[in-house]
C-alpha cells in the first residue's frame, strides 16, 4: 500500500526497522526541547502529514523501550488517525514516572502502525445468542 506523506521535519520518513516490524518510529519535530514533569502531558508534533485511503487508519502507539525504561507513553494509546484527517500528526505523551523527562527534537517518541478496518452496520435486536461466557465480564475467562 502506498500512502501520500508530507514531511516538514529534517527527520527521515518513518520506516520499518526490520522485515517483520509492524510499526514505524515517529520522531519529535519541535523548535525547542519539552520537559514532561511527573504525570505531565504534552502534544508533541512530528512534522508529518499523511493521506490515508478510506478503510485504513494509522495507529499511534507507545514505544516499549521508552515506556519500560522512562515511564513515557502515549496517553490515548492507541491514538487513531482517520483517513479524512489532513493535519500534522501529533503524539499525546504522558510521563508516568516520578522523574522529569526531556524530549528533544528528532527523538523517537512513538510508533505508527497502518491498519485496515471495517465499518459496522448495526442490527438492533431484542435478544443476543447464548455463549458459555454469557455476561461474564472482566477476568471472567480465567481458570477457576
Amino acid at each position: 500500500m502506498t500512502i501520500k506523506i508530507i514531511n516538514k521535519s529534517p527527520n527521515n520518513l518513518p520506516h520499518y526497522e526490520t522485515d517483520a516490524s509492524a510499526g514505524m518510529d515517529l520522531r519529535a519535530h519541535i523548535s525547542e526541547s519539552v520537559t514532561l514533569e511527573p504525570l505531565g502531558r504534552a502534544i508533541i508534533k512530528t512534522g508529518l502529514f499523511i493521506e490515508l485511503p478510506v478503510g485504513v487508519e494509522a495507529q499511534v502507539r507507545p514505544r516499549s523501550g521508552l515506556a519500560a525504561k522512562k515511564g513515557i507513553t502515549v496517553l490515548n494509546a492507541p491514538g487513531t488517525i482517520d483517513a479524512d484527517y489532513r493535519g500534522e500528526i501529533g503524539v499525546i505523551l504522558v510521563n508516568l514516572s516520578n522523574e522529569s523527562y526531556r524530549i528533544e527534537s528528532g527523538e523517537r517518541i512513538a510508533q505508527l502502525v497502518i491498519a485496515r478496518h471495517e465499518r459496522a452496520n448495526w442490527a438492533q435486536v431484542e435478544e443476543l445468542s447464548q455463549t458459555d461466557r454469557g455476561v461474564g465480564g472482566f477476568g471472567s475467562t480465567g481458570t477457576k
